[in-house]
């Protein structure tokens, strides 16, 4: 008897077993489809986002900006949101504006790079804390620039000499009489007006895009260190004081208000177009 219930039961093991394996497989592969399924759909999400990103940040950085007549790097950067500002712009773009990062020529296109982040409470701020240059903007959209003087050039710039300390002239020179209303180039807040050793009476006016102008041997001054000036405004009559030959104007232009740091006069004002005689 044992040995035929064992008969009996073998052959009804094996095909239960049979059966739950098949069970099991088609469990498996009923489970294992949407499971597969749904790996690949959200697999593929990330790979959407990672090559979106790149994407948008490459349209961004290929951005540019054609410079316009009275533009400046400070000015671009600010208009459209240069992370790191003028700097940043003039780094990205050396090779295009050249050695000096306030002569920028009309026409000429600019890399933007990244724009930075908005920032609502110092947007709200800023015209508050830069006012004068909200008044050198409104000038200089008016096309405001202007010659110093209405005189004729004399000594040019970079004129080689022992009579000068650095060795060559660091302005340029306009030949007229003293007394002769002398202008500010353009519209600017006054760093300095007094006594410069060895240019006289003399005044240094900044303006919007950083760039300083210097007018030198004066006989009388016009105004005051501080205050706000417009383009054309006189700033004073030309003279002889301090190191001279004779009565004229010494006009520069600058990187910085001290000596030094000048840059060809002649040119920039050019950039704004302003043509010198």
């Amino acid at each position: 008897m044992p040995a035929k219930r064992h008969k009996h039961r073998r052959p009804t093991g094996v095909q239960r077993l049979t059966r739950s394996i098949a069970v099991a497989g088609t469990g498996a592969v009923a489970l294992g489809l949407p499971l597969f399924g749904a790996a690949g759909a959200h697999a593929a999400a990330p790979q959407h986002n990672v090559q979106g990103v790149p994407a948008a940040a490459k349209k961004a950085a290929s951005e540019t900006y054609t410079v316009k007549k009275g533009d400046s790097l400070s000015k671009i950067a600010d208009k459209k949101k240069v992370a790191g500002g003028w700097k940043k712009l003039y780094k990205i773009n050396r090779d295009v504006v050249g050695d000096n990062p306030r002569l920028i020529k009309p026409g000429t296109k600019l890399e933007l790079g990244k724009k930075a982040a908005a920032k609502p409470a110092e947007a709200k701020a800023a015209p508050r804390t830069e006012a004068p240059k909200a008044t050198v903007a409104d000038a200089a959209a008016a096309g405001g620039w202007t010659a110093p003087a209405d005189a004729a050039l004399g000594t040019a710039y970079r004129t080689a000499g022992s009579m000068w300390s650095s060795g060559y002239h660091t302005g340029v020179d306009f030949a007229l009489p003293t007394g002769t209303p002398l202008k500010s180039v353009a519209a600017g807040t006054v760093v300095s007006a007094g006594n410069g050793g060895a240019y006289g009476n003399q005044v240094v006016i900044q303006h919007q895009d950083g760039m300083y102008s210097q007018y030198a041997h004066l006989s009388q001054l016009s105004v005051s260190a501080g205050q706000t000036v417009t383009v054309g405004q006189q700033i004073g009559l030309s003279g002889a004081t301090g190191n001279v030959t004779g009565p004229h104007l010494h006009f520069e232009i600058r990187t910085s208000p001290e000596y030094g740091s000048d840059v060809d006069p002649v040119g920039y004002l050019r950039s704004h177009g302003v043509s010198l005689g």
